[in-house]
């Protein structure tokens, strides 16, 4: 056949210029060993790689198979055989299966979802292969990568697709990011582009982050809780009611230097936690039990334990050594943290002085979170925190 007379289908895949040169080289050396495949109207079936080699030699006929099909079923001979011979992105083949699917549908409407028949009054199934089955049957594959891959061809945004083909994300990872939502997807997809984020989950932590970052961040938001006396973070460090121990130097003092506060106190303060809000209430072990009690009296949902190792500490008589203190983390509401990497509960920190928390502590506080901050019992000003209390920089 002339090949000015062969006519090649829109969806045909790429062509690969490295194949089309090495069947070229063969070609010239050996022949055509094997023809193109075409239909009666000379729409082209299989062997678009020989085809441009041949067009590239020179040549103005072909030698070709001709095939008895027209319409839908010549297309999808096209597809299948496009299917079977070519590596094609998981992206790609899923674009390719949902061409197929709608001209294999359109040439068995009984296989649609929900096409049943009747005969004498009970259900007849038909004998047509349903599309992913007939498709296994015809490329190889199970079901299951073909249903999956229709998934993502439906479903990724045309950023996301062209995101997993860049970074080549694994299919796994890339089914993970269909699930996502357009908008979500178009900005994971930006991370991966751009080189902000190494993984699928990497981009997803990140647009989170920001995400959060800007709600809390949002200057109307931040002045509404300014006004109402509301924050996203507290961390309380209260004058437990506990006592000196009574020592044989000077000065033989058996108080502290600032006014402490019994249980009852404690229980009637207004803890200012906004409807989403992480808290931290420092206390030792003695005052272990009331810590928790007063976390519950304030409406608090107790989470877990942040415990501070120091470099020694106070042995009570015939007990072992206290070297640790506790941050009990606490919510009220469902507050989100922006970063959550190298984010572990237990943390070493050296001493500075009696009740004074490590900075190791605040830097922490601050990475994790977002908004307004404060310190409540604070004894100094701490970068990030308003401060409220008897010795604070700022009451």
């Amino acid at each position: 056949m002339e090949i000015s007379k062969i006519t090649v289908g829109e969806n045909r895949r790429r062509v690969d210029p490295e194949k089309v040169s090495e069947l070229r080289e063969s070609i010239r050396e050996i022949g055509l060993l094997n023809p193109i495949t075409v239909t009666e109207d000379g729409h082209l079936v299989a062997g678009m790689h020989r085809l441009e080699a041949a067009h590239g030699l020179g040549w103005t006929d072909i030698p070709c198979h001709v095939v008895a099909l027209d319409g839908l079923r010549a297309e999808l001979a096209e597809i299948d055989e496009n299917l079977i011979r070519n590596e094609l992105h998981f992206t790609d083949r899923g674009d390719v299966y949902m061409r197929r699917k709608a001209i294999y549908v359109e040439l068995h409407p009984e296989t649609r979802v929900g096409a049943t028949g009747y005969k004498g009054g009970k259900i007849v199934e038909s004998d047509t292969m349903s599309f992913s089955k007939d498709t296994a049957a015809k490329t190889g594959v199970s079901p299951r990568t073909v249903e999956r891959e229709i998934q993502l061809a439906r479903d990724l945004t045309p950023a996301a697709k062209k995101a997993v083909r860049t970074v080549d994300m694994p299919k796994t990872d890339a089914l993970r990011m269909a699930r996502l939502e357009p908008g979500d997807q178009d900005a994971v997809a930006t991370k991966l582009m751009a080189g902000e984020a190494a993984s699928l989950a990497d981009a997803q932590r990140e647009v989170k982050r920001e995400e959060i970052v800007a709600r809390l961040e949002d200057i109307e938001q931040r002045e509404v809780k300014a006004a109402q006396g509301l924050y996203d973070v507290i961390v309380i460090d209260p004058p437990w009611p506990m006592k000196k121990i009574e020592r044989d130097v000077s000065p033989n003092q058996s108080e502290f230097d600032y006014p402490t506060m019994s249980e009852e106190e404690l229980a009637t303060l207004e803890i200012p936690a906004a409807a989403d809000c992480h808290v931290w209430l420092w206390t030792t072990h003695k005052f272990l039990p009331m810590a928790l009690r007063l976390l519950e009296v304030w409406g608090l949902k107790y989470v877990c334990t942040f415990v501070w190792h120091k470099p020694g500490g106070f042995q009570p008589f015939g007990l072992p050594q206290y070297n640790c203190e506790f941050a009990l983390y606490a919510r009220r509401g469902t507050p989100a943290f922006i970063d959550t990497q190298d984010f572990p509960v237990c943390f070493d920190a050296r001493r500075v002085g009696h009740s004074v928390k490590p900075e190791a502590f605040y830097d922490m506080v601050r990475r994790v979170t977002a908004g307004r901050r404060i310190d409540l019992f604070n004894r100094r000003k701490i970068e990030g925190f308003d401060a409220w209390g008897k010795e604070a920089a700022v009451v």
